[in-house]
């Protein structure tokens, strides 16, 4: 009877890796089809019709042949991307948007568009044939070994570079900063001003100065970086080096910044941050994700997934448990912290001196 139970669930193991191991071979494939549904417009094309769009409407609307655009919505349907939906004017089965597709327009609240179109360019995609020349050797990281400089080198030596990469930390801003503010707004409860410490183009702090617009916003990053970035009431841009000092203020904020740097760094940067504000109701706010070894939720994959980037594109980054964060917490000098989860992938670290 135990014999046949294990051959039972050989079997069921076998066939299951029949089929997931294609996943592996071929999962490049619904990269790079979002990103050509992305570069060709298609949910755009779709949203400005304000209704399904047939294929010839379509193909038409964005000026390519039939054929090749039908493989790929049928590709991107499959996934549940787009759907069918009968057309007003024809009474014919045309595409229509779902929730998935309007986060592939260029535009929007929800739009995903830059963040993806980031991750698919061959500049970030070279480290990935480096990544265990990284795992063996543990020193060069595969971003330099592809490009011979690191990210943030390169960054400030081209422009468009640094710009899609502002555009799409503005992405996850949309998305993480309104489920902070709708989940724990009592983070920012008696603050009269916040520094936003690496905060690219500002939307994070635009966003925060709406919702509590007794705040006075200091959007500090590289020079390069806020040289360009958009003016906005109520946010002041600051440009240094978040190694050497970070302007001073009620609370200095971090989203998806430390996890870039290992340990030492992100030691080094607390500490800053610490020094900046007031020791006695002073805070640091953390927004990162935080890796739960023992449970798993929807998002698991997604903090997995970008702990394998951050260690493709950053010399000693890593994504880290609740005991790593509280490892460079008590070296940088916080007393104490807290981690609340919000509906995304970070959580929320409130550091306190």
């Amino acid at each position: 009877m135990e014999e046949k139970q294990r051959e039972a669930t050989w079997q069921e193991e076998e066939e299951q890796a029949e089929v997931a191991v294609w996943k592996y071979a071929f999962g490049f494939t619904e990269m790079a089809v979002v990103k050509c549904a992305i570069e060709l417009g298609i949910a755009d094309s779709i949203e400005s019709h304000g209704s399904p769009m047939t294929l010839s409407e379509l193909s038409s609307a964005l000026a390519c042949a039939p054929s090749p655009l039908y493989r790929i919505m049928r590709f991107l349907m499959h996934r549940g991307i787009f759907k069918e939906e009968l057309t007003t004017a024809h009474g014919s089965l045309g595409y229509a948007q779902t929730a998935l597709s309007r986060r592939l327009m260029r535009h929007g609240e929800r739009s995903m568009a830059a963040l993806i179109l980031l991750e698919s360019s061959p500049l970030m995609l070279a480290p990935w044939h480096s990544l265990s020349a990284r795992v063996l050797a543990n020193e060069t990281s595969p971003f330099d070994a592809a490009h011979g400089e690191d990210l943030w080198s390169y960054a400030a030596e081209n422009p468009a570079h640094s710009q899609l990469i502002n555009e799409a930390m503005a992405c996850d801003a949309r998305l993480a900063v309104p489920a902070m503010i709708h989940d724990c707004p009592e983070v920012f409860d008696g603050l009269g001003s916040l520094v936003d410490v690496g905060g690219g183009n500002g939307t994070t702090l635009q966003t925060l100065v709406k919702a509590f617009p007794w705040l006075r916003g200091i959007n500090f990053d590289l020079p390069h970086v806020v040289s360009v970035a958009t003016e906005s009431i109520g946010v002041e841009h600051v440009g240094g080096d978040m190694f050497l000092s970070v302007p001073k203020a009620d609370a200095v904020f971090l989203k998806w910044v430390l996890h870039d740097w290992g340990d030492k760094e992100c030691i080094q940067i607390l500490k800053k941050c610490r020094e900046a504000i007031p020791k006695d109701k002073g805070k640091v706010i953390i927004v990162e994700a935080v890796i739960e070894e023992a449970e798993t939720d929807k998002l698991t994959d997604v903090r997995l997934a970008l702990d394998m980037i951050v260690m493709a594109h950053t010399n000693t980054g890593k994504e880290r448990t609740f005991n790593e964060w509280g490892f460079v917490l008590g070296k940088a000098g916080f007393c104490r912290y807290t981690v609340k989860p919000i509906r995304a992938v970070q959580s929320v670290i409130e550091a306190f001196p």
